[in-house]
């Protein structure tokens, strides 16, 4: 196969994972907006984690809120868990890996926030201690996942909301989870500032 199609290919499956994921979750990509927004008019915030390049849709989540997406307007409360490199280091040096979200929540974090995690896998030990510190908390909590979900499916309760992407490769997972975000920033615009 030579380059040029292996290209091709890749739009193709990117294309294809877009398309299976709004045949399937439309409504909870809107849910998901309308608790954001929610969270935003009570004068809450909005908490996000990921690893690797999930910490990177964490940050890009962040800085469209708290910057601007499309439009101009006033900032909105959201931080990024995995930005701090020097708090991250911290944690998982005097106590472990698995608690650098988990500490931050408890420091951070509100009744009525939102956790909004994004995760391929759901297998991260850190990213369930973050839900699991959320719930505590009483905090909304948004998963963005792929896969089966893993073991964070299983930690998810009835009132939390996970948008699953179907497909098993962790590229075109990533990619959707970035155009979800893309709504997230959109919706929330659009709910709070109008058109």
């Amino acid at each position: 196969m030579n380059l040029q199609q292996r290209i091709i290919n890749s739009f193709d499956a990117s294309i294809q994972a877009k398309k299976n994921t709004l045949a399937t979750l439309c409504p909870q990509i809107e849910i998901a907006a309308q608790t954001i927004a929610l969270t935003f008019k009570n004068a809450g915030k909005v908490l996000a984690c990921g690893n690797g390049g999930s910490a990177g849709d964490a940050l890009h989540f962040a800085s469209e809120m708290l910057n601007r997406y499309e439009r101009e307007r006033p900032a909105l409360p959201a931080i990024a868990l995995s930005g701090d490199s020097l708090t991250i280091t911290s944690i998982a040096n005097d106590y472990h890996f698995n608690q650098v979200f988990a500490k931050q929540i408890r420091a951070l974090g509100q009744s009525g926030d939102v956790l909004l995690v994004y995760t391929s896998s759901g297998n991260s030990e850190n990213i369930i201690q973050a839900i699991i510190n959320a719930q505590n908390k009483n905090m909304h909590i948004i998963a963005l996942s792929g896969k089966d979900g893993g073991k964070l499916a299983s930690v998810l309760s009835a009132s939390d909301l996970e948008i699953r992407v179907p497909s098993n490769s962790t590229a075109r997972i990533q990619e959707v989870h970035l155009l979800i975000t893309h709504c997230l920033c959109d919706l929330v615009d659009q709910q709070l500032f109008g058109a």
